[in-house]
């Protein structure tokens, strides 16, 4: 199965929190995953992004492939810094 860098939601109603996991693409959003690489936070003004860098690179090169909304939070991170 193929790898994903994908969210996973947790948080009350109305008021979202999200991991960002690596998972294999056919397990359910918030299911199973290997392992957090990071958060992301929409709540915080601005909204918050935290990554562990290493971790997510050594997915990267493992063939994870992130998704489209991961993939932006990713590059506003990097833009950030």
């Amino acid at each position: 199965m193929a790898l994903k860098i994908r969210l996973a939601r947790l948080g009350a109603k109305k008021k979202p929190f999200y991991r960002i996991v690596v998972a294999e693409s056919g397990a359910k959003r918030d299911g199973c995953f290997l392992e957090v690489v990071g958060t992301y936070d929409p709540n915080q003004n601005p909204a918050r992004v935290e990554i562990k860098k290493k971790e997510i690179d050594r997915w990267l090169v493992k063939g994870a492939r992130p998704t489209d909304t991961v993939r932006s939070l990713l590059g506003r991170k990097k833009a950030a810094e």
